[in-house]
């Protein structure tokens, strides 16, 4: 283990995020994020030749990938220098406001899920189950308010022992990544010090969100062919980098089971 982590200590909880960690549902995500930015990029800025339209890779990992709607529709709106209204948490989908872009995406991701699904990558089953075999509880955190719902679909719900997601963010007011709120509270109920428990994250914003909760050990995970962002992972600040979740306990807790 990287000596930056918990050194010879085993973490004693592991906290892991959903999308693109333990649900292959990271790419779906980013295609509805492409069909509602598209389409204000379309509305909102036709004559400009430099607005490009949305990368799903790139703008997606660097934008939105791990934060709230709200936060990530307006970071890559900023970014785009596109100056939206905040709106309201109940507005309808268009490009009036932020909140109705984050509602795009949301009616965009709800019927992609109904014609695609999502599925659980296949480490995710093994390494759950080899991780309650070494009496490591493990909690699902997530800001989608699907998240719970999709974790129960994929058959993945009693290989933990908590899920927190973005109904439970919103009842009790958590913030968003890259604030470590959400980590904390899966960690708390978990019952483990965030200074004893693992973070599994695949993007920046988590792998901040959990070096500021003081998490003892942070752990990138870069599923993608090339590792491309490894490297960045490692910047962010994660102890280890991995490209699934089976290298990631035989790395920690050994061969298990």
């Amino acid at each position: 283990m990287n000596s930056r982590g918990l050194g010879s200590r085993q973490p004693v909880g592991v906290v892991l995020d959903t999308d693109g960690v333990l649900l292959d549902s990271a790419v779906v995500h980013a295609a509805a994020w492409k069909i509602a930015f598209d389409a204000c990029l379309d509305r909102l800025a036709p004559d400009r030749g430099t607005q490009a339209p949305f990368d799903a890779d790139a703008e997606y990992r660097r934008f939105v990938d791990g934060r709230s709607r709200y936060d990530g529709a307006a970071a890559f709106l900023t970014a785009r220098d596109l100056h939206l209204p905040a709106g309201e948490p109940h507005d309808a989908p268009g490009c009036g406001t932020v909140w109705g872009v984050a509602a795009h995406k949301e009616k965009a991701f709800v019927e992609l899920l109904r014609t695609e699904g999502v599925a659980a990558f296949a480490d995710a089953r093994p390494a759950l189950a080899a991780l309650r075999t070494a009496g490591v509880p493990c909690a699902a955190a997530s800001a989608s308010r699907h998240a719970r719902a999709l974790i129960r679909a994929a058959g993945l719900a009693g290989l933990l022992a908590v899920i927190v997601d973005g109904e439970d963010v919103a009842r009790l007011g958590l913030a968003g990544k890259p604030d470590p709120a959400l980590f904390l509270r899966a960690a708390a109920l978990l019952g483990s010090r965030p200074q004893d428990t693992a973070v599994a994250e695949d993007a920046l914003a988590g792998i901040e969100a959990a070096r500021r909760g003081g998490f003892g050990l942070v752990v990138g995970v870069d599923r993608t062919p090339l590792r491309p962002t490894a490297a960045l992972l490692r910047e962010q600040g994660a102890h280890l980098v991995v490209p699934d979740l089976t290298t990631l306990v035989r790395s920690v807790w050994g061969e298990v089971g």
